[in-house]
């Protein structure tokens, strides 16, 4: 199978790996993003230079990254530490905050947490800034961004769309106090105003007002790196937070990996069979992908901690003929989880529910459209409710899986090539390694 990335940088399809036996993986991951990127917004807010180690460099770091130094803060690369772990994918960051100025144009590339959580401190700074993206940044969901702004005081230019791009004049403060927002399209419009809430004159009551909340996880994982930067935050009801004025403390942080980049790798050990070890797994943590450690067991993994490390043992796999069960999830704990979970439910012997997720509809890509076009495509049986998806047993075949410039969807492409085979493999080759397979992953 082809995975098509979409990227411009590469147009031609990748070959998805097949699986010829069981594996038997070592995995070190790259540090979080959702903690990499808060960790950049508080550093620059923050009452002296931090270091932040082990920080993820990846696209939507380097556009934070780009952002905070257009707006005046300083950010430089530094060695490790001596006797400190080095970082194999890039340097340690060094965040020495600065009055901030505008004049700028941000690019927030596809990057969610660069358009929710840059607004709110951007607006802290003095003079004109420009908020836009990528050409489908545009349609994901940022009104309630740009309407929470509007109601603290700040003079938002926009085409009344509720969407990028958006422009305002940044006066130095924003006036906080008490605010309503409807965070039922994403989380990280919470987190966003929370994280440049200590330093609005009045602090923030905020409290969410829609149905639901998705992906809760990720404003406690805001909530405690406030906190651990002597930010006193009080949360006097489900959906209701209060943020007190004051300053934010410099300090040195260490990136956890990523944890919902592990699943992919995880659910491979479910899929083609053998073990899959995460390095360095963390032993508490507010990342949502700590939930694997309770979901795969689910579908039969074996989940032990040798270490600091976390082992998944997949038995013999789908490749050495396991049957998966059908289960009902609700992921909306982590919905980031969702693609990889729905290419292991494409591969059971049961129907399979998956909800809580529609959300995800205004992620990098429609990602409940995407993953059932790419299923389907591929001869399986998807189908989108109104909160996630059906996906019933379903024997897949080779072919294009479009990746829409969204790495969980790539990465989902990856996992069922293991087990689908376009037919052209050779029977031939050797036990335990991976030839090519019927999955091309195209860039769309």
């Amino acid at each position: 199978m082809a995975v098509t990335t979409h990227s411009q940088s590469r147009t031609e399809p990748w070959i998805a790996p097949l699986a010829r036996g069981p594996l038997h993986g070592d995995v070190s991951l790259p540090g979080s993003k959702s903690l990499t990127n808060r960790e950049l917004v508080l550093a620059a807010l923050a009452d002296g230079p931090s270091t932040i180690r082990l920080p993820l460099h990846s696209r939507d770091s380097a556009l934070m990254v780009e952002a905070l130094r257009q707006l005046g803060v300083g950010i430089d690369e530094v060695a490790p530490a001596p006797g400190a772990t080095p970082n194999p994918y890039g340097p340690d960051l060094r965040i020495t905050p600065a009055p901030m100025h505008g004049d700028v144009r941000v690019d927030c590339g596809l990057a969610g947490t660069v358009m929710r959580f840059l607004p709110p401190l951007a607006a802290l700074a003095v003079g004109p800034v420009t908020i836009d993206g990528d050409p489908y940044a545009r349609k994901r969901p940022m009104h309630a961004v740009i309407q929470a702004l509007v109601d603290l005081g700040v003079d938002v230019t926009d085409d009344g769309g509720g969407a990028m791009p958006f422009s305002f004049t940044g006066t130095g403060s924003v006036r906080g106090g008490s605010l309503s927002i409807d965070a039922s399209a994403s989380s990280q419009f919470v987190s966003g105003l929370l994280l440049s809430a200590p330093r609005f004159d009045e602090g923030l009551h905020l409290t969410h007002v829609g149905e639901r909340l998705p992906s809760m996880p990720h404003i406690e994982m805001t909530v405690a790196a406030l906190r651990a930067r002597g930010v006193r935050v009080d949360e006097p009801a489900v959906g209701e937070w209060v943020v007190h004025p004051g300053p934010i403390a410099a300090r040195d942080v260490t990136i956890e990996p990523d944890l919902s980049n592990a699943a992919p790798f995880a659910v491979a050990a479910l899929v083609a069979g053998g073990t899959v070890r995460i390095r360095t797994w963390p032993t508490a943590t507010t990342q949502v992908g700590a939930d694997l450690e309770r979901l795969l067991p689910l579908w039969g993994a074996t989940v032990t901690r040798d270490g600091d490390d976390l082992v998944f043992d997949g038995g013999v796999g789908v490749r050495g003929g396991a049957s998966l069960p059908g289960l009902e999830l609700d992921l909306s704990r982590g919905g980031e989880l969702a693609p990889a979970l729905v290419a292991l439910a494409a591969l059971a012997d049961g129907p399979s529910e998956i909800t809580g997720i529609g959300h995800l509809r205004g992620h990098e890509t429609d990602r409940l459209a995407a993953l059932a076009s790419d299923v389907n495509r591929s001869g399986g049986a998807v189908h989108e409710l109104d909160d996630g998806l059906r996906i019933d047993p379903a024997a897949l075949h080779g072919g294009d899986w479009a990746a829409y410039d969204d790495h969980r969807m790539a990465t989902a492409g990856a996992v069922v090539g293991l087990v689908v085979d376009g037919g052209d493999s050779a029977a031939d080759a050797p036990f335990g390694q991976f030839d090519e397979s019927g999955v091309r992953v195209r860039p769309h």
